[in-house]
This record gives structure tokens, sequence and C-alpha cells, in this order.
């Protein structure tokens, strides 16, 4: 049984996409209402980490994962669970904004309400206010609901993409790089953002910026070629590192 302080663990998880191995034998607590950040230089598998966390890297082709991903001390990867079902408790925000083009806001906020089947107006109209709320975005869209998402400025599609992922009524929110393609007032915003999101959610965020890792969260890993180098609370790793790769990294002796 998981200890229930943590709301994930990764035990032993390796990873493959076809014959090439991607992850290796990665072992990760990820504490419940905290934020996580996975640092690490392009190409070292903070992506495909995160996509094994809610079940999306078997989406890809030939992909295959070992290992075990708890979530409230219960196996995702367990005979007869549904990865849909995961999916919907650990959701994700992808590196650029995507709503959907052909959808309105209010359609793009619900989208996933309407696939579970819940299409009671009532009901939509109350979750997509509540969502846009949490997602601060609300005050800015509320006049323009059946205007297309993809109308929107890019950092308010982001928020957008936060609050359609919120709507589902996730237990984790997963950020894949969420302020790569925005400019720094829009940054500054989705990290306000995840600060108070982490308050009813757990955060598990890569990024490639070091100083939004140091800036946002509380605990943060470093990964380089596939292996968890070190892991800890953030101003442990980002002061005193324990590993000299670690300190080579956040220190700029490569990238």
């Amino acid at each position: 049984m998981s200890d229930l302080q943590y709301k994930m663990e990764a035990r032993k998880i390796s990873a493959w996409y076809g014959e090439r191995q991607a992850l290796y034998d990665i072992d990760l607590p990820i504490k419940r209402h905290r934020i996580t950040a996975i640092i690490g230089p392009s190409g070292c598998g903070k992506t495909t980490f995160i996509r094994t966390l809610n079940r999306m890297h078997e989406l890809s082709p030939k992909a295959k994962v070992q290992g075990q991903v708890l979530l409230d001390g219960e196996d995702i990867y367990a005979n007869g669970v549904d990865p849909a079902n995961i999916r919907r408790r650990v959701s994700m925000v992808f590196q650029r904004p995507n709503p959907f083009p052909n959808m309105t806001v209010f359609d793009n906020v619900v989208a996933g309400l309407r696939l579970g089947g819940i299409n009671d107006r009532k009901t939509l109209a109350e979750s997509a206010e509540r969502c846009l709320k949490q997602a601060y975005l609300w005050d800015e869209v509320k006049d323009a609901m059946k205007k297309s998402g993809a109308s929107l400025s890019g950092g308010q599609q982001q928020r957008l993409c936060i609050a359609r992922a919120l709507a589902v009524n996730p237990e984790v929110v997963l950020m894949d790089e969420p302020c790569s393609a925005l400019d720094p007032t829009a940054t500054a915003r989705i990290e306000g953002l995840m600060k108070i999101l982490s308050e009813e959610y757990t955060i598990v965020v890569v990024t490639h910026n070091m100083q939004q890792a140091a800036r946002v969260s509380d605990y943060t890993a470093f990964m380089y070629l596939g292996k968890l180098i070190e892991f800890g609370d953030t101003k442990m790793i980002f002061e005193k590192p324990t590993v000299q790769l670690t300190e080579n990294y956040i220190t700029g002796k490569f990238g």
C-alpha cells in the first residue's frame, strides 16, 4: 500500500518507443496538493515520463511501459483499470495551447463533460463558469462565450485549455511546458494560477525554464538521458544539489 501523503508514486517505471528505451527504472513520489517540477535537457524523457502518469504513453505506436504508477495507492496499470477513467482523474495540459478550433469558448470548456455523456444545459453552464473562474478567465470571456476558442490570445487560449482540463473534475493536473509558447506577462499569469490550483489539485509540471521551476514548485526532479538523477525539495535542488550532474545542469554547464 502506498503512503497516502503521496497522491501518486512512480515505481520502477521504464518506457519504450518500439525498441528504443526512453525511461529507466524511475522512482518518484508526488505529494498531494503540491507542485512537482520535472526539469532536464531536451530529449531527457520529461514528457514521456508524465505521459506514463495518465497512461497516455501507451497511445503512441509500439509504446510499452513497465513498472507501477500508484494513484491513491492503486496501480493504474493493473488489470481491469480503465485508461479513460485514469485520464479523467489525471488530466493533461499540453505545451502549446490547443483549443478545438471549430468550437466556441463554451463548447471547448465542456467538451470532456459531453464526451462523458453530460448534456444538461444548466449543468454544463455551471461547470463552464466554475472552471473559467478557476482558470482566471471568466471576466475576460463571459461576454464572448459564443466566439471561437481559437480567437483568444495565446495566454487566454492556454487558460481556456486549463479550464477544459478542470471541467472533468481531475485530481491531478499534468502540465507539459505550459508556458513555452507564451510571452512573459501570460507566463506570469499561468505561474500564479498554478500556485492557486495546487490548493485544490496535485500539479506536475514539465518545464525547460529552471527559473520557473524555482519560482512555482515545491519539489523538483532532475532527469537526464531517461533517468532520474536527483529529486527533492526545490530549494535544496537549486541551492545544495547532492549530485554533481545536477549542479552542472543548474549552473548552465550543459543543457
